[in-house]
């Protein structure tokens, strides 16, 4: 059985199609050898989704998906809720609509590591329902900066930052196994030069867009690759927020 997850399924349910010989896929990532079909979903529409959605499609009619796990509510968007009951209504997919209100922290020793930001990324995402590699050395370091949001589509965009920048949002809560805990989600330490990163359509835009004016960072919103443009605007708020201090 192949169960394609979206989100971060409650860990118990995941667990328990595991033991039984399932093959975990998320939907959230690129799937090799299958691009993005924009042809499901509106333009303007969150490239996360749009991804989800045609992996969705796509892993179906090879016949590598049996069930999707789809996380809705608060613990991931109105979005996912939107398109699990369009799925549910008219196609023959089998979508189970969950939702993770765990409140018990695993901690986030990753986001607060001095590991390149886009390790520490691919790291959490992998983690959903995979451990953290054994031996993995996670020293706890003074953040030079600070990158806010949930994993993005480009993952480019991380390579930006300098050494010992932090990791805020719902990517923390990701690694926390807490996706609804809001409070951590809009957590952010004081006085750290912080990039608030959503990606275009995204609802979460309205919390980056003003926790960014509360803490004096940078808005970023993004629609699938990182433009030259918006690589220039955060180059010269890294330059002139962390490399001249």
């Amino acid at each position: 059985m192949i169960v394609g997850i979206v989100g971060v399924p409650p860990l118990e349910l995941m667990k328990s199609y595991i033991e039984r010989g399932a093959v975990m896929v998320d939907l959230d990532e690129p799937v090799p050898e299958m691009p993005v079909r924009d042809v499901y979903l509106p333009n303007a529409y969150c490239s996360i989704l749009k991804r989800v959605v045609s992996n969705i499609f796509s892993l179906r009619e090879a016949k590598r998906l049996d069930l999707v796990l789809a996380t809705v509510g608060k613990c991931k968007c109105d979005g996912m809720r939107n398109i699990s009951s369009w799925l549910e209504r008219t196609t023959d997919i089998p979508v189970m609509k969950v939702e993770n209100d765990n409140t018990a922290p695993a901690g986030h020793p990753i986001c607060t590591s001095g590991l390149p930001a886009a390790e520490k990324m691919e790291l959490i995402v992998n983690s959903v329902f995979n451990p953290i590699p054994e031996g993995l050395e996670l020293e706890r370091t003074a953040p030079t900066c600070g990158f806010w949001g949930v994993p993005p589509y480009d993952f480019s965009i991380l390579g930006l930052l300098p050494d010992n920048a932090h990791l805020y949002g719902w990517t923390r809560c990701m690694e926390n196994k807490t996706p609804a805990d809001i409070d951590l989600e809009c957590h952010v330490d004081p006085g750290v030069p912080t990039l608030f990163f959503t990606q275009s359509f995204c609802q979460k835009s309205a919390f980056a867009f003003n926790l960014a004016k509360k803490h004096g960072g940078l808005f970023v919103e993004v629609d699938k690759k990182l433009t030259r443009s918006t690589k220039a605007k955060i180059e010269a708020f890294l330059e002139f927020n962390v490399y001249r201090k």
